[in-house]
């Protein structure tokens, strides 16, 4: 069933993904949709004990990309997004999917990075983060340059993160 229940989600991670694309934004109605479906498919098909999975993973997705979100990695859709996946897969796939993204998304960054010939500049500004954050304890921190920020769709990275999630389960 578990397996179904992957399929189950594609479509709205396909949704989810040309929105992203298009846009760079996942609209509301989209996640509270693929939330309400997953839940109700877990309650269908597992009562009691689907319910507290669904929980289990909604809250999961939920927390976990809040982190991200409060750390400017990700944005707010995303993290309605993995809530409204935690419904679906659960709280341990969840997990599993959240690192497949995360390791994905940095290799997309660096293609990016060496793409646009920004190597240096980006090292450098790291390097500058790092001791500020040493030197004075992270304050000014912020100022060395956080609005420079790498900006990509994160469903790039969600969609083959997502597969291999399906696979490695």
């Amino acid at each position: 069933m578990t397996q179904w229940l992957f399929w189950g989600a594609m479509p709205f991670l396909a949704a989810a993904f040309v929105t992203d694309l298009r846009h760079m934004r996942i609209p509301n109605a989209l996640s509270l949709a693929m939330l309400g479906t997953g839940l109700l498919f877990q309650i269908l098909f597992a009562g009691w004990h689907g319910f507290l999975f669904a929980a289990y993973g909604t809250g999961t997705g939920f927390l976990v990309l809040l982190i991200l979100y409060l750390m400017r990695a990700v944005g707010a859709g995303d993290v309605k997004l993995f809530a409204a996946i935690g419904s679906w897969i659960g709280a341990l796939s969840t997990l599993q999917l959240l690192m497949y993204s995360v390791f994905i998304g940095a290799l997309i960054g660096w293609v990016i990075v060496l793409v646009r010939r920004e190597t240096g500049k980006r090292l450098r500004g790291m390097l500058g983060r790092g001791a500020c954050l040493l030197l004075h304890g992270g304050q000014g921190q912020l100022a060395a340059g956080s609005g420079d920020m790498l900006k990509f769709p994160f469903m790039l990275a969600v969609i083959p993160a997502y597969i291999c999630t399906y696979i490695y389960i």
